[in-house]
C-alpha cells in the first residue's frame, strides 16, 4: 500500500476530519483513532444495523481505536507517547484548541520535530471568523454556494450531502499526502490547513471566476446550466433525461439526433449567446422532440451520437448501477458481532496495489491496550490509566 509504514494519529471526529484519516487509512497508513470518553458522536447517529452507525463505519474503517480522556493530564501525556512516533497527526478542532491541551506547535516540536500536523476547520486559523463554529451548512450558506443552487423562485439551496466537510477532508489528505513527500525530500516538516468554507469557494470553478471578471453574482439557474445551452433536465415520453451537450460540436449532435439541427440557423439558436436568450423557447422545442421516444431509447440513441446523456437515478438505483458493481464501488465488509456492513467503496483505482478495507470499523476503545503496548507503556501502567478512568476499552459504551 502506498502509505504503508506511515503512521497517523487522528483527534478527529464528526466527518470532515474522519474522512480525511479514512482517506489516509484507506492508503495503507496505521491510523489510530483517539476517542474521548463516550466515542465519536457519529457512533450514535444515521441508522444503525445490530447495534453498528453504518454512517460511522463507512468514514471510520481501517482504522484503531483508542479511548482517552483529553481532558485529563494523564491523558495528553499518554497522547504525547503516541506522538512521539507517529509522522502525522489531524485534527478538527477549533484554532487554538491544541494550544490550551498544552500542544503548541513549539512543543509538538519538543515530542517529534518529523510530526506533520493536519488541521481541518471552518474558516481557517487567520482571518475574523476564526473563533467561530462551523458546520457544513453555514459553510455551504457562506462560500456563495448555496446561493447559485435553485432557481430566483425557489430561493438559496443547500445540497444533501455535507458537501463541505467532504471536500475540506479531502484536501486535508491531499495536503498530507503532499507534505510527507515534502518531509521526504528534506523540506522538513509542516502544518497542513484547510477549511470547510475556503475548500468550497475553492470549487465554484466558472461562477466565481465570472464573477471576478464581472463583478456580478450569477443568477442561479437550477438544472439549467449557467452559461451552456441547450444542457440540463429533458422530458422524454416517460421520464426526465440528464443530457450535457457541453461544446458546438456536441450541441450540433443532440440536435441532429433530434431532427432539430434546423435550429442552428436560426438567429435566436446560432450561438451559445443567443441560446442562453432564448433558453426557454429552446427547451420547449427539444422537449416536444423527446416526447416521442421513451428514456431508454433516448439515452442509447444520445450516447451512441457521443452525446452525455443520463437518467436521473434514485439513491438506491445508483448503488444498484450495474457500472457501479463493475467498478465495486459498494463493499460488504464483516464486521465481528455485527454482522456484514455494506458501504461505499474506493473511488481511487491504483493498479499495482488497489486499496482494500484491511481493518472494519473499530469498536470504541478496542484497540486501546495494544495501541498502548505497541508505545511502551507497560501493563501495570495501562492498568492503572483504565482504573482512574483515563483510558476507555470501550466495555462500558452505549451500543
Amino acid at each position: 500500500m502506498p502509505l504503508s509504514g506511515i503512521r497517523v494519529v487522528d483527534l478527529t471526529r464528526i466527518l470532515s476530519g474522519p474522512f480525511c484519516s479514512m482517506l489516509l487509512g484507506d492508503l495503507g497508513a496505521d491510523v489510530i483513532k483517539i476517542e474521548s470518553p463516550g466515542g465519536d458522536p457519529v457512533r450514535q447517529q444515521g441508522h444503525k444495523v445490530n447495534g453498528l452507525s453504518w454512517y460511522f463505519a463507512v468514514f471510520n474503517r481501517n482504522k484503531k481505536s483508542v479511548e482517552l480522556n483529553l481532558r485529563n493530564p494523564e491523558g495528553v501525556a499518554v497522547l504525547e507517547r503516541l506522538l512521539a512516533d507517529a509522522d502525522i497527526l489531524t485534527e478538527n478542532f477549533r484554532p487554538g484548541v491544541l494550544d490550551k491541551m498544552g500542544l503548541t506547535e513549539a512543543r509538538l516540536r519538543e515530542i517529534n520535530p518529523d510530526l506533520i500536523v493536519v488541521s481541518v476547520n471552518g474558516y481557517g486559523s487567520t482571518g475574523p471568523y476564526v473563533d467561530r463554529p462551523a458546520f457544513d451548512f453555514i459553510a455551504q450558506a457562506m462560500s456563495g454556494f448555496m446561493a447559485t443552487n435553485g432557481t430566483p423562485a425557489t430561493g438559496p439551496l443547500r445540497t444533501a450531502p455535507p458537501i463541505t466537510d467532504l471536500v475540506a477532508g479531502l484536501y486535508a489528505a491531499l495536503g498530507a499526502v503532499a507534505a510527507l513527500r515534502g518531509r521526504d525530500a528534506g523540506c522538513g516538516a509542516q502544518r497542513v490547513e484547510s477549511s470547510m468554507m475556503m475548500s468550497m469557494l475553492s470549487m465554484m470553478a466558472y461562477l466565481s471566476s465570472n464573477a471576478l471578471a464581472t463583478r456580478r453574482d450569477p443568477v442561479p439557474t437550477g438544472n439549467d446550466h449557467p452559461i451552456a445551452s441547450p444542457y440540463g433536465l429533458f422530458r422524454a415520453a416517460d421520464g426526465d433525461i440528464a443530457v450535457a451537450p457541453s461544446t458546438e460540436i456536441i450541441v450540433r449532435r443532440f440536435l441532429g439526433e433530434l431532427g432539430l439541427d434546423h435550429l442552428l440557423s436560426d438567429p435566436r439558436f446560432e450561438t451559445n449567446e443567443m441560446r442562453l436568450r432564448h433558453r426557454e423557447v429552446l427547451n420547449h422545442l427539444i422537449n416536444e422532440a423527446l416526447a416521442s421516444d421513451t428514456q431508454d431509447n433516448w439515452i442509447a440513441r444520445l450516447n451512441q451520437a457521443g452525446v452525455p446523456s443520463g437518467r436521473v437515478q434514485s439513491m438506491t438505483e445508483a448503488l444498484a448501477d450495474p457500472q457501479v458493481a463493475a467498478q465495486q464501488m459498494v463493499l460488504q465488509v464483516p464486521h465481528e458481532g455485527r454482522g456484514t456492513v455494506a458501504m461505499t467503496g474506493f473511488p481511487i483505482k491504483l493498479s499495482e496495489t488497489p486499496l482494500q478495507v484491511r481493518h472494519p470499523t473499530p469498536e470504541l476503545g478496542a484497540d486501546s491496550k495494544a495501541v498502548l503496548r505497541t508505545a511502551g507503556l507497560s501493563e501495570a501502567e495501562i492498568d492503572r490509566l483504565i482504573e482512574t478512568g483515563v483510558l476507555g476499552t470501550g466495555e462500558d459504551a452505549p451500543s
